[in-house]
């Protein structure tokens, strides 16, 4: 898996972690830069974690199923693509908690925004890749795209946070595809 393919990778897994920001961007009145930092070092921590942990578990078993492995990571992209996509048309609003800047919300939305990239980890088990580049390229990715969707939130609002869900989850099921076709 080539630097261009990690980006996208990176990006793609952001984008609930965007989605997420604007949403607490329009709950922010006048958003202090903590207020900006924060959503950013949560949700790029825990996009950088959650695929670590996958990685290592999924080398444990990935000499058992490597004749099937892009099989495998076909099916994760494709269905966390999917949900995103899925999720980009729904007309339910995500609740966002009252005070979100705080730790225990804070928390909660770093776990949930980065479910994804716990089965994007175990994909990266199946492939020769740099796990601590990866983790590197997807916690700073997603801590700069989070931080600017606090901001984008208090300017555009809800706007937009529906079409980066989108974009996000075609970019992941587009990489399985071509993990699909390469192999």
């Amino acid at each position: 898996m080539c630097l261009p393919e990690i980006i996208l990778i990176a990006v793609g897994l952001s984008m609930d972690a965007f989605a997420v920001s604007v949403t607490l961007g329009l709950s922010a009145k006048n958003p202090k830069i903590k207020e900006f930092l924060l959503p950013g070092i949560y949700f790029g921590l825990f996009q950088a974690i959650m695929p670590l942990i996958g990685y290592f578990a999924g080398i444990n078993f990935a000499n058992k199923i490597q004749s099937f492995d892009h099989w495998i990571a076909f099916a994760l992209l494709g269905l966390i693509g999917g949900k995103m996509i899925k999720e980009s048309f729904s007309k339910e609003e995500k609740s966002v908690a009252e005070n979100p800047f705080q730790f225990l919300p804070m928390l909660l939305l770093a776990i949930a925004t980065s479910i994804d990239a716990l089965a994007v980890g175990i994909t990266f088990a199946f492939f020769e890749i740099n796990i601590f580049r990866a983790i590197i390229i997807i916690g700073l990715t997603t801590f700069f795209i989070s931080t600017a969707g606090v901001k984008a939130g208090g300017i555009f609002g809800a706007k937009y946070k529906s079409k980066a869900e989108f974009i996000g989850g075609a970019v992941l099921v587009l990489l399985g595809l071509k993990i699909l076709i390469e192999h």
